[in-house]
């Protein structure tokens, strides 16, 4: 076996690795979630158990406690084998009955927020520095400059026919023609 085939034989073992790794974190945490379902079931027949409580059935309630007690055993152990971190900010809005959503939705638009404005921030100086040394070509070569003008505005008329004749629009983005 020469040295390319050995490497991707190797490439391959480790992707498969990489495969099988993901496949058992998600078994894993659907046995947790499984297990969650189960306690919530139990704990729904319980309240029943308890809502409706007669002596008679005082040996029903102890064996619905006990398999809620064993349930939340076997969610305990599952769940050691998962590594989940979820942020206390997540905990304290749903301690605050309010949906857990909306700190991704904050999370995410706080971020990309930021990113826009960085990303806004460089553009303009680089227009900036455009316009500056624009000017300063300018004032030193004139002809030049407006020959480099000529040209620039050459190209951009024939990419917008370009766009139009190939229906698409001038950022880059294809038309799409409405069916009636």
């Amino acid at each position: 076996m020469d040295q390319a085939q050995n490497n991707n034989t190797i490439a391959g073992i480790s992707g498969s690795n990489e495969i099988s790794t993901v496949d058992d974190s998600k078994e894993k945490l659907n046995q947790v979630i499984n297990s969650n379902q189960k306690a919530l079931v139990l704990l729904h027949q319980l309240k029943l158990t308890v809502s409706s409580f007669t002596p008679a059935s005082q040996l029903d309630l102890l064996q619905r406690l006990n398999s809620l007690v064993m349930e939340l055993d076997n969610m305990a152990k599952l769940s050691d084998k998962c590594n989940i971190q979820v942020p206390m900010e997540v905990l304290n809005l749903i301690d605050d009955g309010k949906n857990p959503d909306e700190f991704t939705k904050n999370v995410l638009n706080n971020s990309c927020i930021a990113r826009n404005q960085v990303t806004k921030g460089k553009t303009d100086a680089f227009k900036g520095l455009r316009k500056h040394l624009l000017e300063e070509l300018e004032q030193t070569f004139p002809d030049e400059v407006d020959r480099y003008r000529e040209i620039r505005a050459s190209y951009a008329a024939e990419a917008k026919r370009l766009a139009q004749s190939q229906s698409v629009l001038p950022n880059g983005d294809a038309k799409v023609k409405s069916e009636l």
